[in-house]
């Protein structure tokens, strides 16, 4: 038996000079792909090769990101943090800035004569800020279910669906693993469970089998903690190593088999017309009064 001596190779520690090219590589990469989360930086930087695929290098960037904003080189709200949020009640100090903001931020109903109702489910809470600047330009709502959705959340889904008069269009992204997959599976099972008499439409768009292939996505080995391992497969990819501009395209397309581009323009065309309806309006008022 071949008995192998413990290796005398030593890590080499990171120069200043080192710290600073990475940073910059880091700079280049989020400013391309903004807004990202930091576990999709760390993937787009394990693929060139700027840190390795492991723990510390995840640390190395999160380490970066923090320094480099904390100094102002890098702007806060390039990265995307759906984890943390305020609930505060909307108010105004008079009632001629309440129809103000109402003129303003008038958003156009972009789907009543669609024939068609659609729902993003993401698994992921902290990629919502990835996704939500095409959900929000759509006018389509953005459901995240945190991997399993509770009953509650799936019964206020299914029952908001089950009063459509429209058939309903369910796109989910999760985490190509055994519980990413199968709880997709579970999502769309419980919805039609639910809404039994409700054209429910549920679809699968990343990560698929193609993108892992076709995109050269960076894998992990399957957690064989999983009961459902053995008939999954060795390989996992995490929904974060989809670059983020894939990520909305994907959204993006599936939206516009329903709401067509040529669609979507008149519809928003419509709406700056209405806003500007609005906001004649609310200076008649004013000056008025």
């Amino acid at each position: 038996m071949t008995v192998y001596q413990a290796s005398q190779i030593k890590r080499k520690r990171s120069t200043r000079q080192d710290m600073e090219s990475r940073r910059f590589a880091l700079w280049d990469i989020v400013q391309a792909m903004r807004p990202m989360t930091v576990r999709q930086v760390f993937y787009q930087a394990t693929v060139r090769g700027l840190i390795e695929k492991s723990e510390a290098g995840y640390a190395k960037v999160q380490t970066d990101l923090v320094q480099m904003r904390r100094s102002g080189m890098l702007p806060y709200d390039w990265l995307a943090d759906n984890t943390r949020w305020q609930r505060k009640p909307r108010t105004f100090s008079s009632i001629q800035q309440a129809l103000e903001d109402t003129a303003r931020f008038y958003r156009k109903a972009l789907w009543t004569d669609a024939g068609a109702y659609v729902e993003v489910w993401l698994e992921k809470d902290a990629l919502a800020g990835v996704i939500q600047p095409i959900t929000s330009a759509y006018d389509v709502p953005l459901m995240v279910a945190r991997g399993y959705a509770s009953l509650s959340f799936l019964h206020s889904a299914a029952e908001y669906i089950a009063s459509l008069e429209v058939p309903s269009y369910i796109y989910h992204l999760g985490d190509y693993d055994p519980s990413g997959v199968d709880a997709g599976r579970k999502i769309e099972q419980t919805l039609k469970e639910m809404a039994p008499y409700a054209e429910i439409h549920f679809e699968r768009i990343a990560v698929n089998v193609e993108h892992i292939i076709g995109w050269h996505l960076p894998t992990r080995p399957t957690k064989t903690s999983d009961s459902r391992a053995k008939s999954f497969g060795s390989v996992s990819v995490e929904l974060d190593a989809i670059e983020p501009q894939r990520l909305r395209d994907l959204v993006e397309g599936v939206i516009q088999r329903h709401l067509p581009p040529e669609q979507f323009k008149v519809l928003k065309a419509a709406e700056e017309s209405e806003r500007q309806l609005l906001t004649n309006v609310v200076g008649i008022l004013g000056g008025a009064a």
